[in-house]
């Protein structure tokens, strides 16, 4: 973009709760997605436990607080 007004309005459109929230949203998939991951690792990698709901939900919870705290600081 070589014009200062369109990236002006792109700006602008960048701060709309719509884009805030759809970055909201991306984080959170992507921290679900690494978190998810990594439950499974774990799973396969150590002793098999009877927890595994546990470890799916806090999987979920810590996806959701980071996406959260991201969300927070971008509003």
């Amino acid at each position: 973009m070589t014009d200062p007004d369109q990236l002006d309005q792109f700006l602008m459109l960048t701060e709309s709760p719509a884009v805030k929230f759809a970055e909201f949203g991306l984080v959170f998939l992507l921290a679900v997605h690494m978190f998810g991951g990594l439950r499974l690792m774990a799973l396969e990698w150590l002793p098999w436990r009877p927890q595994q709901k546990t470890l799916a939900a806090l999987a979920l919870s810590t996806s959701f607080f980071i996406a959260g705290i991201f969300f927070l600081k971008a509003i």
